[in-house]
Parts: C-alpha cells; sequence; structure tokens
C-alpha cells in the first residue's frame, strides 16, 4: 500500500509517526507533504521519513487564499509522482482535493471543528474519525473511537518519558519546574478566540518564578521581557518537558491534553470549547478557563494541594485504561480499509 500523509502542525507529526513507522516496517511505502510553519519539517527529519516540504505557510488572509491554490497544485503533482493508494491527513483540504483528482480514499481525522476547513474537505472525504468526545456530527462519513489524538503517540505502550530533560534544560534532577504555552492566534480556528492577557502572563510568571524554573514555549515572538524565558530544545524533547513540569499553563488545547495523557496537572486557558478538554476535565486532570480570570488563584491551589500529584497519577491511570491505543487502531483501519469502516461502525457515539 502507498500512503501520502499531509502535516500542518507539529502534533500532526506525532499523531502519525507510530503508525508510519509501523506500516513501512509491514513493507508499505510512506510519504509525508508538509509546510514549513513551526518545526514541523525538523520533526519529520529527526523520525527520518521522507518526506516534501511545500514551502512556507501563509498566515494572512490573501496569503491563505494564495496558499489554497499553491498547496493543492503542488499536492496533485505530487500525487502524480507517487501514485498513492490512500491519502491521509488532519483534515488536509490539499489532501481532499488532490484525493478527489486521483479517485482516491482520503481518510481525514478531526478534532478542531473548524467549519471553514471542513465545509471544503468534507465532500472530497471518505472517512472522518473523531472521537467520541467529539462534538461535532459529520452525517454517514463520520466514524468514532474511543480515545484521543494525543494516546496515538503517548500512550504507554509508545511512550516513555526520560529524565535526561532536566540536564538538557540546565537543571538538577528533579528540581521543579513550570511550562507556559502562549500560541499566536493566526490560526483560522483561532478567529474571536482568546486566552491570557499580557499582563496575567507577567503575574503567572512573577509567582511561578519563585517556586521553580519558568520556561515559556511560544508561537511566533514573544515580547522582550518574556524572551529570556523562553525554552530552548529539540522540539521532538517536549513531551519529556510535559512528562516533568509539575504543571502546565497554556492556551493551547494540544499541550494541555497531552498532560492528561501523561499524567501532568494542566490549566487551559481559552474560549475555544474541545470535547477532549471537557472529557479530560471531567477526570480532574485538565482545569478549563475561559480567560485568564481566576488562573493564578488557581495555579496558587493545586500547588498548595499536597495531594495533587496523587490524585492527577490515579485520574492518568483511569484514563489509560478506558481509552484505546490510537496508534493500534489506525493499523488495523488503514490495513484493511475499506472493510474495515463497519467494523468500526458500532462504536457508541
Amino acid at each position: 500500500m502507498r500512503i501520502l500523509i499531509d502535516i500542518g502542525h507539529p502534533g500532526h507529526v506525532h499523531l502519525f509517526k507510530h503508525f508510519a513507522h509501523e506500516m513501512i516496517k509491514n513493507k508499505n511505502e510512506v510519504i509525508f507533504t508538509v509546510r514549513d510553519k513551526e518545526f514541523e519539517v525538523r520533526l519529520l527529519e529527526n523520525e527520518g521519513f521522507n518526506f516534501i516540504n511545500y514551502g512556507k505557510h501563509y498566515n494572512s488572509k490573501f496569503g491563505k487564499i494564495k496558499g489554497l491554490f499553491k498547496f493543492t497544485l503542488k499536492s496533485i503533482l505530487t500525487s502524480f509522482k507517487f501514485k498513492p493508494d490512500v491519502f491521509l491527513s488532519h483534515g488536509s483540504i490539499y489532501n481532499a482535493l488532490a484525493s478527489f483528482v486521483y479517485r482516491k480514499p482520503n481518510i481525514a481525522f478531526e478534532d478542531t471543528g473548524n467549519i471553514e476547513q471542513v465545509r471544503i474537505y468534507k465532500p472530497f472525504t471518505k472517512t472522518i474519525l473523531t472521537s467520541t468526545s467529539f462534538k461535532e456530527r459529520y452525517g454517514k462519513k463520520q466514524l468514532f473511537y474511543k480515545g484521543y489524538h494525543e494516546l496515538a503517540y503517548l500512550h504507554p505502550n509508545w511512550f516513555i518519558p526520560s529524565d535526561s530533560i532536566f540536564h538538557k534544560l540546565g537543571l538538577e534532577n528533579n528540581e521543579p519546574f513550570f511550562l507556559l504555552r502562549f500560541i499566536s492566534w493566526n490560526a483560522t480556528h483561532d478567529v474571536g478566540q482568546k486566552g491570557l492577557t499580557h499582563n496575567q502572563k507577567r503575574q503567572l510568571i512573577d509567582f511561578l518564578s519563585k517556586i521553580g524554573k519558568v520556561f515559556i514555549s511560544a508561537e511566533g515572538q514573544l515580547p522582550d521581557e518574556f524572551k529570556q524565558y523562553q525554552i530552548k530544545i529539540d522540539p521532538s524533547d517536549m513531551h519529556d518537558v510535559l512528562s516533568y513540569t509539575k504543571l502546565f499553563i497554556g492556551e493551547g488545547a494540544t499541550m494541555a491534553s497531552e498532560c492528561a495523557v501523561l499524567g501532568t496537572p494542566a490549566i487551559y486557558i481559552n474560549t475555544m470549547e474541545a470535547g477532549s478538554i471537557d472529557e479530560q476535565e471531567a477526570y480532574g486532570l485538565v482545569y478549563h478557563y475561559r480567560n485568564g480570570e481566576g488562573v493564578l488563584e488557581k495555579t496558587k491551589e493545586l500547588l498548595n494541594d499536597t495531594l495533587l500529584y496523587e490524585k492527577i497519577n490515579k485520574a492518568n491511570k483511569k484514563l489509560i485504561d478506558e481509552n484505546i491505543d490510537v496508534t493500534r487502531f489506525l493499523i488495523d483501519f488503514i490495513s484493511n480499509y475499506p472493510q474495515s469502516i463497519s467494523k468500526y461502525n458500532s462504536v457508541k457515539q
């Protein structure tokens, strides 16, 4: 089988990497396509995958329109040369349109529910894979699985954290540190959304700095006063950071969900709703705030709770036990497609 996987975000590399390695090991051919947005290219290089870089990602409204035509054409040309049997992505518009041209099935993961993107790719997509926690409904094309994207790469079957991260961060073993994540708000699904104010970020940094080391992961440029906190690691080490940080506070749902899967307490600040975050909040692993009001107080409350990590470990074990290994699901689903549709159609919605 020949599989073309399109990448639109660093998290998508993680989502598909173990699947791709296993499929290649089983004599299938896999190629990735990518736009250079954050550090997707570095992650693909670290994994040793065969990939094609389509160039810089566009952020402006005009640039996104230009990119739709440019990257779709590149996808069609790549498909002409590679001749994929199946297209796979996290809701890639470019994959969907190229798959239509070549009359091959396009399979899309979806967890953001970005209606602008879904409207474009859905007509050209055979199957849309979503978590049972996902709230949107897309009709007969939608197929559910019991889990989260993050369980494709952070399930204990695939990931064991390394405490070498302390040395890489310039810390003593088990020295307390905290990770903050600020997003750029440039993505189409970020329109109209908001998180922490500049002053709220400063207050959090000031408080946490008195307890341990503070690191910031950010999309785009940080203000000058925050640059000293910017984390400087290889992107492939980020999940070790999330495993050992005492607390994660951030505006990105992906990292918050990753923390839930890893057993790290997380505070998520964003007006955007996510079914996975709602479920993980019910487990007691994530605390969701629609704005920065009350976040500092919650941070103090959590760090003063002597039983916090005992509670988190118990909740994390429950989450792992009640959900699936998403990579194993995807290997079976793609390897036996389209017969696998009927096999998984009975998953409770």
